[in-house]
């Protein structure tokens, strides 16, 4: 079965030579890499559990710091029968062991790692951005309205990240959109607030203007 998501991509998404796909799991689809494949373009993706293949060769024995194994192997069906290659990384973060499988094989071991952590990042910020940007409904539907949207969702996020950086702001970024979401309509500088007291924050809240700062 498909997500919605999924469909999407198996019968429409337009793939375009020399890119290269990273997805997750729940778009893994034998007829999906075939077509990334045939059109000249590359994919990296995790593993599954209940992958079956075979080990056909080393692609490489140079291995740098956090890659565990680079195989060329082979699927166990029918559905793909192109070599493909597996790559085993150690996270020292979160300590677990990480597979991809790529049918890149000009990149090196590490590269294809740091494209899935790319992923990660860029699914982290939309997460960030579903749940803190409240982007639920879209003034419009055609394309442009809903890339223009998510545009100025993205400047308003790095710009609170930049200033967060810059002022040394020590709560979280949630913390600093809140403020400048609740002073929206207030004549506050967002310097007035990034240095008003938690007290006059509180009085900030209930309309008292009333501000001192430290």
């Amino acid at each position: 079965a498909f997500n919605h998501e999924s469909m999407v991509v198996k019968r429409s998404f337009k793939i375009t030579p020399d890119s290269i796909y990273c997805f997750d799991r729940g778009y893994w689809d034998y007829s999906l890499f075939r077509r990334i494949h045939n059109a000249k373009a590359f994919f990296v993706t995790r593993t599954k559990e209940t992958m079956k293949y075979t080990v056909t060769g080393q692609h490489s024995n140079a291995l740098k710091k956090g890659i565990l194994s680079d195989e060329i192997i082979q699927l166990t069906n029918d559905q793909y029968q192109k070599e493909l290659r597996l790559v085993r990384y150690y996270d020292d973060e979160s300590g677990e062991v990480f597979e991809f499988l790529t049918n890149n094989f000009h990149l090196s071991a590490a590269t294809i790692a740091k494209i899935y952590q790319a992923r990660w990042q860029i699914e982290a910020f939309f997460k960030w951005i579903k749940q803190n940007l409240k982007i639920k409904t879209f003034l419009g539907t055609n394309q442009n309205a809903v890339l223009s949207q998510i545009w100025v969702a993205m400047c308003y996020f790095l710009l609170l990240a930049y200033i967060k950086f810059q002022t040394k702001f020590p709560k979280s970024l949630f913390y600093l959109h809140k403020l400048v979401q609740d002073a929206l309509f207030s004549p506050l500088t967002i310097i007035d607030l990034l240095t008003a007291s938690q007290k006059n924050i509180e009085r900030f809240k209930t309309n008292e203007f009333q501000f001192e700062f430290y």
